[in-house]
Formats: structure tokens, C-alpha cells, sequence
């Protein structure tokens, strides 16, 4: 069922975004070469707890996972892009790496992700990167009331085809509200002027990734990370936007921050 907040249900899910926003500012600029993905993990989790927030992911068991997701974020490195268990892997140079955060404040949820280079960067990898970062950007431009489902998915694809990369429409962006998914689906390709109508009060998370070389996807045996089929790096940029007649509000923005 798809669900339109009010304006004021709109302003009580702030708290959520800037949560959301903040850790992921205060992870991304603490991720280093040595880092290890558990500790990504048990920083986040301690945020988590000050903040008096609930994780979205610790307990999750959506159908597609093997068993509980059991941390508190996502962290897919290089060839993994989607779903990242965190695990006993310490990052090393010109590693590709995406954080994918998800929590509830006081009931409502919000949703990010970033991805990164730490250390050296791949020419590739940083164009990679900015693909997804101007498709998002280009999904929130379109989110606007009176245009489509479809507007959203159209303008992400543009930006990928244009850049000659391929789409996977398996996972994409999704509603938000008091849980972390709800409908409609946003798929990251689809046709201009179809689906559902984008009315004022529809809150979604938008989330843009792309493989470099494929669209197809392969499961970790742990259950839940998802990687390129042909070991290609992938890329994911994601916010939780609030359509509203005065245009879309990004709640998870980290520009209030200094950072992107």
C-alpha cells in the first residue's frame, strides 16, 4: 500500500534524515586504508545507541536474505555493491567502498548510501561513482508532484545509458515511512510518463547503482552481499527524499554538513 505523509509527519521524519546523514558524513570521513568493515560496523551501532535510535537491518529477514542481517550497516566493497555483510576484511588501498545506512527515529525511518574511494583512486572507479551521484541527483530533480513513477526511473537511466552502463531493475529505490521498504518500487530504468502518479506527501528512497562491465548479479555464501557476476566494481548513491508541492525535500542531505 502506498502511503502520503502530512506535512507535519514530513518535518517529524527530519530527525531521521539528519541521524542518517550525520553518521554517514562521520563514517565516510573515518574510513581509512586499515580500517576493518567490523569496525565500520561496531562504530555505527555505538551511534546508533547514543543517539537512542533503531537500526533498520540488525533484525532484518526479508525473503531474500538467508537469516537476519545481523549488523547494523551495509558495507560492500568493489565487487560487491548491494547488501554488504559487514565482516573480518581490512581495507586496502584504491579500495571501492559503499555504506548503506538505514535507522528509525522515533518511528520514522530514513535511508543513504555513499560510495568511495579510500586511498588511491581508479579513474574508473571515481567516474563510476559520479554516475550514480548525477543519476540521484537527476531522480530528485524529476520527483516532482504531476510527474511519474516512471519520470524517476527515466532520468536515472539516462545518465547511466549515457555513460554506457547497464541497469539491473531487480533493486531499486522504494518507499519510506515507518518501515524501511515500502511501495511503490522505484526501478533505476523504465519509460518517461508511466506508473504511479507522484503526489505531494509520497516519501521515497531513490538509490542509483551501477556495475562498470554487467547488470547481473550473484549472491555471497554468507546470504546477503550481492556482487557483479563478472567481478566488475560497482557504485550506489541513495537519499530519502519528501515530495511536496514546494518540490522534493532531501532529508538525508550531508550538504548542511561540508560534505557531499
Amino acid at each position: 500500500m502506498i502511503e502520503l505523509r502530512t506535512p507535519a509527519e514530513i518535518d517529524e521524519m527530519r530527525a531521521a534524515g539528519r541521524f542518517v546523514a550525520e553518521t554517514l558524513a562521520t563514517l565516510r570521513d573515518e574510513t581509512k586504508v586499515g580500517t576493518n568493515l567490523l569496525s565500520i560496523d561496531r562504530r555505527a551501532h555505538d551511534m546508533i545507541r547514543k543517539a537512542g535510535a533503531e537500526s533498520c537491518y540488525i533484525d532484518y529477514h526479508p525473503s531474500f536474505g538467508a537469516s537476519p542481517f545481523g549488523k547494523v550497516i551495509c558495507t560492500s566493497v568493489n565487487d560487491a555493491v548491494l547488501h554488504g555483510l559487514p565482516h573480518d576484511y581490512t581495507l586496502r588501498d584504491g579500495d571501492l567502498v559503499t555504506l548503506d545506512f538505514a535507522v528509525a527515529v522515533d518511528g520514522w525511518v530514513a535511508d543513504s548510501a555513499v560510495s568511495f574511494v579510500v586511498g588511491s583512486a581508479r579513474e574508473e572507479d571515481l567516474r563510476l561513482i559520479d554516475t550514480t551521484e548525477r543519476a540521484l541527483a537527476a531522480a530528485i530533480d524529476s520527483a516532482t508532484v504531476g510527474n511519474r513513477i516512471g519520470d524517476i526511473s527515466a532520468a536515472v537511466a539516462a545518465v547511466a545509458h549515457g555513460e554506457g552502463y547497464s541497469i539491473n531493475t531487480d533493486f531499486g529505490g522504494h518507499g519510506v515511512g515507518r518501515t524501511m521498504h515500502g511501495d511503490p518500487h522505484v526501478p533505476n530504468d523504465g519509460r518517461a510518463g508511466r506508473g504511479f502518479p507522484l503526489r505531494s506527501g509520497l516519501v521515497l528512497a531513490l538509490e542509483p547503482w551501477f556495475l562498470a562491465t554487467t547488470d547481473e548479479l550473484v549472491t555471497d555464501p554468507d546470504g546477503w552481499t550481492l556482487r557483479s557476476v563478472d567481478g566488475s566494481r560497482g557504485a550506489h548513491s541513495e537519499h530519502t527524499i519528501a515530495i511536496t508541492d514546494e518540490g522534493p525535500i532531501i532529508l538525508t542531505d550531508r550538504s548542511f554538513l561540508g560534505v557531499d
